[in-house]
């Protein structure tokens, strides 16, 4: 991965080439931004400038033994980390499905990771035995680089593990560099934030995402124009959009609203025993495309805009839903969504936690029906 790769970012891009053709390369660095914005793409070209036996300039060559190698995500002295399942499993006992998975979507989420290495109803983690591993690997002398560079996919998953690598990461071996790529920097123990170097990377620009669908093939001009506007910046979301015509997560939504709405006793049993048995990633990733589209809902509510990140069904379904729900439901249903995101993540029954969301938010809906008809 070259800086001339990457979609959009040019500030990150400018930035970070100036870190290694001047020679400054900060020893810890956190990227931080959302998800789809492109951190993956960034940590890589970085590492293969920063490897690349005959720079270019602001870039790598892209042509050398050290730039062919990390091209491939196969550089001895290149070392992910990422979220895996189960307590005694590294990350490199999943090199080879990792080294797949960015090669062909670098802006994937953590839901879709997890349901590649088939994690099913299990949480991620990044573990004792993955930061005792970080451990050994780094101190290790380098094979081939100038450097040892370790990218720690998502180090929101360390929790309070994070605390064995706070040495390290504080005073590192000779030549060694460490690249964070996070998205809740509030879930990072402040000890790790305090020894980084901070990038932000925003939300791509809806122009950035035309011209990234158009340059991987993936849709025309038009097409693009309309995916950008509803990914909302999102480049992982943009690729599934121009994939599929359907988001599987706004049809489940949309059924599960009216399921409440009606508030048939049978019928939510029926969906809830339907709905538990996804997996917690997947439900987690449902609820925040839920709270997405209450936003966009809640600013149709207020606002009558109907410049909506929402596609047509959903668009639609938003706008009859203004007779049906105010302000104040709107946010009632989102801070009860956000807390039970909170309870998935403490492992809850799902069975019995989604039966009573789906009550309370049946009541929230029908409370605002009762208003209105007074």
């Amino acid at each position: 991965m070259q800086f001339s790769d990457i979609i959009g970012q040019k500030e990150a891009v400018n930035r970070l080439s100036q870190m290694v053709a001047g020679d400054r390369i900060p020893h810890a660095l956190l990227f931080l931004g959302p998800e789809g914005s492109g951190k993956i793409d960034l940590a890589l070209a970085f590492a293969q400038f920063a490897m690349c036996e005959n720079k270019q300039g602001l870039d790598s060559c892209g042509q050398c033994r050290s730039c062919i190698k990390m091209a491939k995500f196969i550089h001895p002295d290149l070392h992910f980390s990422y979220p895996v399942v189960g307590s005694k499993v590294k990350s490199d006992d999943y090199l080879t499905q990792w080294r797949s998975a960015i090669g062909d979507n670098s802006f994937m989420n953590i839901n879709d990771w997890l349901q590649l290495i088939g994690a099913a109803n299990k949480q991620g983690n990044i573990n004792k035995e993955e930061c005792l591993n970080i451990i050994r690997k780094l101190s290790l002398k380098a094979f081939e680089g100038e450097y040892k560079i370790l990218i720690m996919w998502l180090p929101e998953y360390l929790g309070k593990e994070g605390n064995r690598l706070l040495k390290l990461i504080e005073e590192p071996p000779e030549n060694t560099l460490f690249v964070l790529l996070a998205e809740q920097q509030e879930l990072i123990l402040n000890t790790i934030l305090s020894r980084c170097q901070l990038v932000k990377v925003p939300r791509l620009k809806d122009e950035e995402v035309i011209q990234g669908l158009e340059k991987k093939g993936l849709a025309t001009n038009e097409q693009a124009s309309s995916i950008a506007f509803l990914s909302g910046g999102n480049f992982n979301e943009a690729i599934k959009l121009a994939q599929k015509n359907e988001n599987d997560n706004a049809t489940l939504f949309l059924e599960w609203l009216r399921k409440c709405y009606k508030g048939n006793g049978v019928d939510l049993v029926k969906w809830v025993d339907k709905f538990a048995g996804i997996g917690r990633e997947n439900q987690k990733y449902f609820l925040k495309y839920g709270l997405h589209f209450l936003r966009e809902l809640l600013l149709h509510r207020v606002t009558g805009s109907n410049a909506l990140r929402l596609g047509p069904q959903e668009k639609k379904t938003a706008q009859n839903l203004t007779n049906v729900l105010g302000p104040e439901q709107i946010e009632d249903i989102s801070h009860l969504l956000s807390e039970v995101i909170y309870y998935i993540e403490r492992n809850a029954n799902p069975k019995v936690l989604f039966l009573d969301t789906s009550i309370q938010l049946h009541e929230i809906i029908r409370k605002k029906r009762a208003v209105g008809a007074s």
